[in-house]
């Protein structure tokens, strides 16, 4: 049995009262989680009250959960992807331009950029979240916008000062050269458009005030509400919980902690918060560490822990593909000197594009596995299955079919494939023609309805075998009897049953039995397969077309994210911010290039300031330059690059904290100036 020695702030942390509230800071590796977990044992030990302990403050969704319990309201999570479809059935009535408003000509829908409505209900959707986040109701954000509007149009800045001019792209530049009568006419298009957002958000705050299938920031300001509503709630939730620890809490919003303000009291009573102001990594989604740890009655701050720091390794490389190369032959070596796998992590700012790592770890028979921010469902793997079940359900949607016919498992080649899609040679004369097609005539058109059916018919009925060579043919008539036993077992079966027999008998096993391919597919399907039966379970009646239809579409947009794999033999390749309290024995951090690690910063279309109020970046109507001068002076008295910049940079040296014995760091092609975005690797090279 292992045996804990803690120093003593952990313990003066440790032995804190429960009575109050008790902030635990310090920077990462100061044991601030370990003295968070022996706290609560302490509090099971002493109060025995019952307590809600969350690792991310994302976890008070369970507060909010039962607050709207005690209120009688029923809801469900979902996610953010839902979210945004009913955001967008809300919106409908702006696209179709049918508010009394717009029909009255009090509201210009110009401003909003209405040619291209998807792209302004995406910026619209998150800022409505980020307003949501930041616990700022539908009135306060009208009435702050109108005078922030007011208050800088009555007495703008200069756009002519130097520091401005200099601090702007010369490509904007023509923005800050505006008269009196054109900074009228923008002060009169932001009025439109922040009416335009306030009447969205109004009404997507009322589709979630009844309840139903919410997603977390929607449950926790739903709460809110109904605790305002009604004090009683609040106690009801106490004695369900009459203490909270939170870890991580400098990601929390500021709705978040309202809502421990609004069950515990303004002063938070009750509370064990546990983070590091100083290394927030998601600002710029709404996090705010300032407001997170505010009026908290004691704090305790851990000092640095005396570890030796890792051995630090840097490496540059010509190309992306000989960078992973090299990443994967030294992790190889790593786990031939015995580091387990597990004890492994390749860490992005975004895994949402590593397949060219994960390959080459698997080239060298490396078990290994992404998790974070990443597409599950527009993984190659994962649509090879997915084709597999549209065969079963829709032959006739024949993107899918193509993909199953060009696959390892049938592997036709591309004139096998062609046959397939043509006209079958000697095609026999119908005797009935179905009444809904027409009947062919001399003079058919090459668009003929039928052409959208060939391939499937040609692959069920087998019209055009006769065209197929002798493999191909086998291949073809094997795959119809399987999907023959497919149709049948998928109403007989049970839906995990059926997916497993479609998948054990469609897929080609990549690599040979006990390989790293292999082990990495087989997680792969076993991680797909628990997405789609959640999916299924959430929605009652659904056919299997429906919840194909779900993940097709899942599959092209973002917002979509994998779990972390916890199988010791694999090496997990994460984002930075699935990799919060883990460490880890070996950590490389690959790709550590300006526009990657860090990310470059991109401002978003529209962006709102509770003192200046809506603050759009593009101009439209009969403006000269393509910006408002309003966004070119926001980004220049924000700093918001810089700010940007900062959080980046704290979240590279959260990912190196994660390394306990060595830190790789690579990155490759020639390093940027650093002006935009810093290198990172070029300033660890220059601190040897």
């Amino acid at each position: 049995m292992m045996t804990l020695h803690f120093t003593p702030s952990q313990q003066q942390a440790i032995e804190a009262d429960f009575a109050g509230s008790i902030a635990i800071v310090g920077p990462s590796r100061s044991g601030k989680t370990v003295a968070l977990h022996a706290r609560i044992e302490r509090y099971r030990a002493l109060e025995g009250s019952p307590y809600l302990a969350a690792s991310h403050p994302r976890e008070l969704v369970t507060l909010a959960l039962a607050a709207l319990d005690a209120a009688g309201l029923s809801v469900r999570i979902t996610d953010e992807i839902e979210a945004r479809r009913a955001f967008e059935r809300c919106a409908q009535t702006l696209l179709a331009l049918d508010w009394p408003d717009i029909v009255a000509g009090e509201v210009d829908p110009e401003v909003a950029a209405l040619r291209t409505p998807q792209r302004f209900l995406d910026s619209a959707y998150r800022l409505i979240r980020k307003l949501r986040d930041g616990a700022i109701d539908p009135r306060t954000f009208i009435e702050r916008s109108l005078a922030g509007a007011t208050e800088f149009y009555a007495k703008p800045p200069n756009f002519a000062h130097a520091e401005l001019i200099w601090a702007t792209k010369d490509a904007h530049r023509d923005s800050l050269d505006v008269s009196p009568e054109e900074l009228q006419r923008q002060y009169r298009r932001e009025v439109d458009l922040a009416k335009i957002i306030h009447r969205l958000y109004e009404g997507f705050v009322a589709c979630t005030a009844s309840g139903g299938a919410l997603a977390p920031s929607d449950v926790i300001a739903l709460a809110l509400d109904r605790l305002r509503a009604d004090p009683a709630i609040a106690r009801t939730v106490r004695k369900r919980f009459a203490h909270v620890f939170v870890d991580e809490m400098q990601e929390a919003t500021p709705a978040q902690r309202a809502l421990l303000d609004a069950i515990y009291g303004a002063a938070a009573k009750s509370l064990t918060l546990c983070g590091d102001p100083r290394r927030a990594t998601s600002r710029f989604r709404g996090a705010r560490p300032e407001v997170a740890f505010a009026g908290i009655e004691r704090t305790i701050e851990l000092e640095d822990r005396c570890d030796l720091p890792p051995l630090v390794c840097l490496h540059r490389a010509k190309t992306q593909a000989q960078e992973a190369s090299f990443l994967a032959q030294r992790i190889r070596e790593e786990i031939d000197r015995g580091i387990p796998p597990g004890e492994i992590a390749v860490l992005f700012r975004s895994s949402a594009d590593v397949d060219i790592y994960l390959e080459a770890l698997l080239e060298l028979d490396i078990p290994s596995a992404t998790g974070g921010d990443v597409n599950l469902f527009a993984d190659r793997r994962a649509l090879d299955a997915i084709a597999l079940l549209w065969n079963v359900w829709d032959p006739f949607r024949h993107q899918w079919l193509l993909r199953t016919l060009a696959g390892k498992a049938m592997a036709l080649s591309d004139a096998s494939v062609a046959a397939l899609c043509a006209d079958p040679p000697d095609p026999q004369t119908a005797l009935f023609t179905i009444e809904e097609e027409p009947a062919p005539t001399a003079r058919t058109s090459r668009w003929n309805p039928k052409r959208d059916l060939r391939l499937g018919w040609n692959v069920l009925r087998g019209d055009a075998d006769g065209s197929l060579n002798a493999i191909a043919l086998e291949r073809v008539l094997r795959f119809r009897r399987l999907r023959e036993g497919w149709v049948e077992s998928m109403t007989t079966l049970a839906f995990p049953a059926f997916v497993r027999k479609v998948w054990s008998e469609g897929l080609a096993r990549e690599g040979s039995d006990g390989s790293a391919r292999a082990l990495a597919q087989q997680h792969l399907l076993r991680t797909l397969l628990d997405r789609m039966i959640s999916m299924h379970r959430a929605q009652p009646g659904a056919t299997l077309g429906d919840l194909l239809e779900d993940v097709a579409q899942r599959s092209e947009i973002d917002g979509e994210s994998c779990a972390v794999c916890d199988d010791p033999a694999f090496v997990r390749l994460l984002s930075v911010d699935e990799a919060r309290g883990r460490t880890f024995a070996f950590v490389a951090i690959p790709d550590a290039r300006a526009g990657s690690f860090p990310r470059w910063y991109v401002p978003d279309a529209l962006m709102w300031s509770p003192h200046l109020g809506m603050i759009p970046r593009e101009n439209v109507g009969d403006a000269r330059a393509a910006r408002t001068a309003k966004f070119s002076y926001y980004l220049y008295r924000s700093k918001a690059r810089d700010a940007y910049n900062l959080q980046e940079r704290q979240a590279f040296d959260y990912a190196r904290s994660r390394a306990r014995g060595t830190l790789l760091v690579t990155a490759w092609g020639s390093p940027t100036r650093g002006v935009s975005a810093p290198e990172f690797l070029e300033e660890l090279q220059k601190q040897r």
